[in-house]
């Protein structure tokens, strides 16, 4: 045949109702769709065998994230170009801050960024974290969001990635595709 049946090997973040705390589920073990919530950037490919990028980094020495910096070196090395990159990484040693999304949504549209963090639970999680990501070098015009990371780990942590709390001792590693092509679906039509 040639398309195989989709496999959904996500893990579902999210806050518990009871302790504040973050719980994390492997979402075919709740569901049996391949459905997903409110928005996502995703990378598809078939899943073959070829070259790849591998980035390895440790102790970071500025302020961006890790994610961050292989944007920006994107956005020098092409300047006007779009490239796409999605790919794996993991966070080997220290800690990263990541979010998880209330259950409830807000009940009101937000008026800024910061009223948008307040709403978001911040957790530091440690390592090993089993980051998902992708990331574009500039906007062709798409209203597109630049970078977007989810973790998860097999001890109970995951969320959505802003970057390392331990720059003394972080360490990553990741393996990274260019993508082929670009794709937005559902645009809307008003966005802040």
């Amino acid at each position: 045949t040639l398309f195989r049946s989709a496999v959904n090997g996500s893990y579902l973040a999210k806050v518990s109702p009871t302790n504040g705390e973050c719980v994390l589920e492997k979402y075919s073990e709740k569901y049996s769709d391949c459905d997903f919530g409110l928005m996502s950037n995703l990378y598809a490919c078939e899943g073959k065998s070829g070259k790849v990028i591998e980035v390895k980094a440790n102790k970071r020495t500025g302020e961006e994230n890790f994610v961050s910096c292989m944007k920006k070196a994107l956005q020098q090395h092409y300047e006007e170009k779009t490239v796409g990159i999605g790919g794996t990484f993991l966070i080997k040693q220290g800690k990263a801050k990541l979010h998880v999304m209330p259950q409830e949504f807000h009940p009101c549209p937000f008026d800024s960024d910061e009223d948008v963090d307040r709403w978001l639970k911040f957790y530091e999680m440690r390592a090993p974290l089993i980051c998902q990501s992708v990331f574009v070098s500039r906007d062709p015009g798409l209203d597109l969001r630049l970078e977007h990371t989810h973790c998860f780990s097999h001890h109970g942590e995951g969320g959505h990635y802003h970057d390392d709390t331990t720059p003394d001792t972080i360490e990553y590693l990741g393996y990274f595709h260019p993508a082929e092509l670009l794709f937005r679906v559902d645009r809307p039509v008003l966005t802040a």
